[in-house]
């Protein structure tokens, strides 16, 4: 199985929907996915990742099959820094002086329980990250591959060469991709981003045990070959 991980294009998040540019981005990104063939279409129940795959299920004439779960909103409730008042302000990696201490040898050794480490003792972490890799281990064994957390890796209950289409967000995104490598969270999301309307393939090769591999991180590609800018929240890269 190929698991396509793709970030919303260009947002405007109130009211929730894309700019012009997410449009074209979407539409440039449905070109190059239905080349691929997807098998299957799930998007994040927000208007901008609904909206980016509505081309490519278009063209590919399949239905998109919307998850709550992966909506943003839910983990920015779980995942942040917050202001005086406790609300959201700002992702865990966002900030400069955090993102330094994510990437401590301390909270390295504490793994996916990175969380007990005091850094972190103002905000319930643990139950926005098992509330996530809980989902995401149920949609991947829905899948066929049921995860086993104590190999860090994938039995193929069910093994197929099927191509998975996920369309969710970058916040979200750090904490699934996150739970679908075996990777703690603080290591993978000081370390990784991606872009607007970007790819992240995974591939699940394998019969009987899988350890998925990355094929692709963030590729964007597809812009550039359609004449667009490629960027990163903000910077242009080209």
């Amino acid at each position: 199985m190929l698991l396509f991980y793709i970030r919303h294009g260009q947002p405007i998040y109130e009211p929730d929907s894309l700019t012009e540019t997410g449009k074209l981005q979407a539409k440039a990104l449905s070109e190059r996915l239905c080349s691929y063939g997807i098998d299957e279409i799930y998007s994040s129940s927000a208007i901008r990742a609904v909206d980016t795959a509505r081309p490519t299920a278009d063209v590919l004439h399949k239905e998109i099959d919307v998850l709550d779960w992966c909506n943003e909103w839910h983990a920015w409730q779980e995942l942040t820094l917050t202001d005086e008042n406790g609300r959201p302000r700002a992702w865990l990696y966002e900030d400069e002086e955090m993102r330094k201490k994510l990437a401590l040898p301390e909270i390295a050794a504490l793994g996916k329980k990175w969380y007990e480490h005091e850094l972190f003792s103002h905000h319930d972490y643990k139950a926005g990250i098992e509330r996530i890799y809980g989902e995401t281990y149920k949609f991947l064994a829905r899948l066929g591959y049921e995860h086993d957390e104590k190999s860090n890796s994938y039995k193929a209950v069910a093994p197929n060469d099927k191509r998975i289409a996920l369309f969710a967000h970058e916040g979200f995104g750090m904490a699934f991709m996150s739970a679908v490598l075996d990777i703690a969270y603080p290591l993978f999301c000081a370390h990784f981003g991606f872009g607007h309307s970007s790819m992240t393939v995974i591939d699940f090769d394998g019969r009987e045990t899988v350890v998925p591999k990355v094929l692709q991180l963030s590729n964007d590609s597809h812009l550039y070959r359609s004449g667009l800018s490629t960027e990163y929240n903000g910077k242009y890269l080209f």
